[in-house]
């Protein structure tokens, strides 16, 4: 999980704890999140793809990922991994191209000053997305779905 500013940390502990699954935050080592409890943290340079690229290079087959990042979504749905974005949205191999043609020009309006940058306010509405879709994969993974 790509624990730097993730809203739903405490939530992905509780469901993970739920699940008896093991659980590794990734976050840079400037990150002031330094949490305790029954999971793993993994601090990463603070470069600006470290985290990606520590779990793209650690994550296998069957994994579940949180990230907001379309393009590391893209390519851990090529490794048989799920993804989910901390708003709930489940990443599909087949949404990709369209969702990376939206990032594209999201980011070309606001070099033009015509967007602002970042997704609006989180709300109790994306926490319960989120909440009933990581409990949904899991429940996938465990069988009991």
């Amino acid at each position: 999980m790509d624990a730097d500013s993730c809203p739903v940390k405490k939530d992905i502990v509780e469901i993970s704890l739920r699940f008896h699954v093991k659980l590794i935050f990734v976050s840079s080592f400037n990150s002031l999140q330094r949490e305790q409890g029954p999971f793993v943290w993994h601090y990463v340079d603070t470069e600006k793809e470290a985290a990606d690229m520590f779990i793209i290079n650690h994550v296998q087959s069957g994994d579940v990922v949180v990230t907001h990042d379309i393009g590391l979504a893209a390519i851990l749905l090529s490794k048989n991994v799920s993804v989910i974005h901390p708003r709930g949205t489940v990443f599909a191999e087949r949404d990709i191209p369209s969702a990376l043609h939206l990032r594209y020009l999201a980011g070309r309006e606001r070099r033009q000053k015509k967007l602002r940058k970042g997704q609006g306010m989180f709300t109790n509405e994306d926490r319960k997305s989120f909440r009933n879709n990581f409990i949904r994969i899991l429940s996938k993974i465990e069988g009991n779905y």
